[in-house]
């Protein structure tokens, strides 16, 4: 994994757990044959693609919200 991406998504996805989250989904999703949603003239791995991914606002999250069951 690239740090210069890794600096640039934590500035846009601030909890790590979350990141690594987002990061691990994404690079399976293109391990398995999804198209990568922004373009490269180098040979990137999955997870340097799920960073810039990230860092060019292609990708989103939503985060969980406990909520109670009761109301």
């Amino acid at each position: 994994m690239r740090d210069e991406y890794l600096k640039e998504a934590q500035k846009i996805i601030e909890d790590p757990n979350t990141l690594i989250n987002v990061v691990s989904r994404r690079s399976k999703q293109l391990k398995f044959g999804n198209k990568p949603l922004v373009e490269s003239l180098e040979k990137l791995e999955p997870e340097d693609i799920a960073l810039r991914e990230i860092i060019e606002g292609k990708i989103s999250y939503l985060e969980w919200e406990d909520r109670d069951p009761e109301g």
